[in-house]
């Protein structure tokens, strides 16, 4: 990723529903600010104004039916307006990103599970994304049902207990699987930026594992 001169660092976490992801992009932020980063935790889709109203739209189980270049194109048109008013001036002043999704998931989502052709999101990517890629991302892996399940309980028992399933946690076993299938694909096919772990692990036990990873490839010589 280009970003001047600056020492901001984009870091992104992956994975499908159930999986931990906002859990270790939450404790990764507070451990890098308690370590005196400035640090920007953001989501996808969503992280400003006009692409938290896209994600309305894109979640709402009442959304009428479209295809999935349909729904790829919402994801970067959000994502466009995402980098633009949140990511890039964060890391253009040093800051440190953490995103809770990024374009991995609209190559697994749409793409792998959706079924949208590879040349169609690498020229969305070009087109939008440009230099502006993760410096790291951790896909956190677990089996379809396990995440569901887990999604399920956070509703019924936590903060989340008022929120109803959104338009992808509704969709069959199947489809999650491929997803999982389509995350460990990219792991596989950029071990340079993605770190794949095992979700099933007790949430310290993960956070443990992402900051060592963090400490080796991205604070160790940093300023």
């Amino acid at each position: 990723m280009s970003t001047g001169k600056t020492t901001g660092r984009f870091i992104t976490f992956e994975g499908g529903e159930g999986s931990g992801k906002s859990t270790q992009a939450q404790l990764l932020a507070d451990r890098l600010r308690a370590a005196g980063r400035e640090v920007v935790l953001t989501r996808e889709p969503g992280g400003s104004p006009f692409a938290e109203q896209v994600r309305a739209l894109i979640l709402d189980t009442a959304t009428a039916s479209h295809s999935p270049l349909s729904e790829a194109l919402l994801f970067y048109a959000a994502r466009s307006d995402h980098l633009d008013a949140t990511i890039r001036p964060a890391l253009a002043t040093g800051r440190w990103v953490i995103c809770d999704r990024f374009s991995d998931s609209t190559r697994v989502y749409q793409g792998v599970a959706g079924g949208l052709a590879p040349a169609i999101l690498d020229r969305l990517e070009g087109m939008v994304v440009a230099q502006t890629s993760p410096n790291l991302t951790f896909i956190l892996d677990l089996p379809a049902q396990a995440g569901l399940a887990r999604a399920a309980s956070r509703r019924s028992g936590g903060a989340d207990a008022a929120v109803l399933p959104d338009a992808y946690e509704k969709r069959d076993v199947a489809y999650h699987e491929r997803l999982r299938a389509g995350y460990m694909a990219v792991a596989k096919a950029e071990p340079h930026r993605c770190v794949l772990i095992d979700g099933a692990q007790r949430p310290d036990g993960i956070a443990a594992l992402v900051w060592a990873e963090v400490n080796q490839r991205l604070l160790t010589g940093a300023p």
